[in-house]
């Protein structure tokens, strides 16, 4: 197999009639997927030639994922481009991307022509390129044309130096991750996936392809409903969901406000979370309300296509303790470097986490110079090319060998003489009783330790609870109490919004 197509044409002979995603508006089955997909890949594939970028500047929708895999139907890989992006970073992508075509949508063309002015893009609608026919013979040249090693879509990410790094992943390394992924994990043609991630963010990826390869079917949550907890829970027990593969703050929403005391949907068998750190605190509400379902700690960055470890969490946890990442899915090799390039194999030396496999994306899009900082030769072979990617993480190893995460290698900083994890102030807070969330600063210039959080507690309390858990050089100088925590658009705290306020 050398193309994920294969999965939608799999499900669209199988099971034609089967539901495989639906919006607000639109519901699509197999073979209307697949259908969409040919039409619009039909009409591409006139425009674009093998490898070329499709920008999508759309919502995610069920035509928005007809769209998607109509790019890869005529030989080119795909990146949405969310659309409530400011014109500076849109301008950005797309000066990465160079893209062929820009699809979207009679809603948005006045934006989008108005994003793109300057820049010299073709666009075109989806609903011209949706009544396109099916050209089979121009799709079976397209598809003759590439190969799985090949790139299947782009997501960018925020670079530290402000310019959006486009991350380049194959055909391949999807092909080889989904089906471990979902057997790993029980996923089958019975599951009822509920999509949170964007899909310009690589949860997403999960979401989309172990519905297709699965024959599974994919049910995508307003955005508007992760403000609207009653709205989203009679969601997710109306739609009879079954799955989630969700980012945490998206967990922590339902239960910080009481989702299930309003509903709960009884379906759910399956949690699995990613993105930053789990609160026990906040994963113990979930298990209180469903406590048959399998609850999953995922962790990978965005290069390595979706995860490279696991863990099943078989036990409640303590707010002091930290929930392992696990180990490695079958063909990845995952493992720790010292500062010296040294293998780390005890338990508790801390050390950058480093993957190798065929999960490993492609780099970064036409950014050579950041492409070689991060995919390097593994130091450890001296034999043959081995690329790594060097994720920046710092982890440990637990005595039952599983992986633990610390920090971000930028959030190990040096204060009073001592190196401090913010991590570990961040556990420390989220363990008192009244504090939902918290995240740590540092603010080198004026060295000194800033605390938010989210909770009932008052400041001076929490101070004197955190001076008896943590170490008097680690107790946060400034501590703020917040309503909610800003967010990214992938889910993730915003440090940058924090430190602005």
């Amino acid at each position: 197999m050398k193309n994920v197509l294969m999965w939608l044409e799999s499900a669209a002979e199988s099971c034609p009639d089967k539901l495989a995603v639906a919006d607000e508006e639109v519901a699509l089955s197999f073979s209307e997927l697949e259908d969409g997909a040919r039409s619009i890949g039909s009409a591409l594939a006139a425009q674009i030639a093998p490898g070329d970028a499709v920008a999508l500047y759309l919502e995610k929708s069920a035509p928005a994922l007809a769209a998607m895999l109509g790019a890869v139907y005529a030989g080119g890989f795909y990146s949405l481009i969310d659309t409530r992006q400011p014109k500076v970073r849109v301008e950005a992508i797309v000066a990465a991307l160079s893209p062929a075509v820009v699809i979207t949508d009679g809603g948005h063309r006045m934006q989008a022509d108005e994003m793109l002015a300057g820049t010299g893009c073709t666009t075109v609608l989806i609903e011209e390129l949706a009544s396109h026919p099916i050209d089979a013979e121009a799709l079976a040249a397209a598809r003759s044309a590439t190969l799985d090693i090949d790139p299947l879509y782009a997501n960018f990410t925020s670079g530290s130096t402000g310019t959006p790094k486009g991350v380049l992943v194959s055909h391949r390394s999807v092909i080889d991750f989904i089906p471990v992924f979902c057997s790993t994990l029980g996923i089958g043609e019975d599951d009822v996936i509920a999509n949170q991630a964007p899909f310009d963010f690589d949860v997403s990826v999960k979401d989309i392809y172990s519905m297709l390869y699965a024959h599974a079917s994919m049910h995508i949550i307003p955005r508007a409903y992760f403000s609207a907890p009653v709205r989203l829970m009679d969601f997710l027990a109306d739609r009879r969901i079954t799955t989630l593969i969700w980012a945490v703050s998206a967990l922590c929403f339902v239960s910080i406000m009481n989702g299930f005391e309003y509903r709960l949907p009884e379906k759910i068998s399956k949690v699995m979370f990613s993105g930053e750190v789990m609160p026990p605190k906040q994963l113990r509400v979930w298990q209180t309300w469903l406590p048959d379902a399998v609850y999953v700690n995922l962790y990978g960055p965005t290069e390595i296509t979706c995860n490279c470890t696991y863990h099943v969490v078989d036990r409640i946890f303590a707010d002091d303790e930290a929930i392992p990442m696990g180990k490695p899915f079958d063909n990845e090799r995952v493992f720790l470097l010292d500062e010296d390039d040294g293998r780390i194999a005890e338990p508790g030396r801390i050390g950058e986490i480093c993957v190798s496999g065929t999960a490993l994306g492609l780099g970064y899009l036409g950014d050579a110079g950041r492409t070689a900082q991060a995919f390097t030769q593994n130091p450890l072979n001296t034999r043959w090319l081995e690329t790594i990617y060097r994720t920046g993480d710092l982890g440990r190893l637990d005595e039952q060998g599983d992986l633990v995460y610390v920090s971000r290698k930028d959030h190990q900083i040096k204060h009073l003489g001592h190196r401090i994890e913010l991590g570990d102030i961040e556990a420390g807070a989220t363990g008192v009783d009244g504090v939902e969330r918290a995240c740590c600063l540092y603010d080198g210039r004026r060295k000194r330790l800033l605390l938010y959080y989210v909770g009932p507690i008052g400041k001076a309390p929490l101070a004197e609870q955190l001076r008896t858990v943590l170490p008097s050089f680690m107790v946060p100088n400034s501590i703020r109490r917040i309503d909610a925590m800003p967010l990214t658009k992938n889910g993730k705290i915003d440090r940058d919004a924090l430190a602005a306020l």
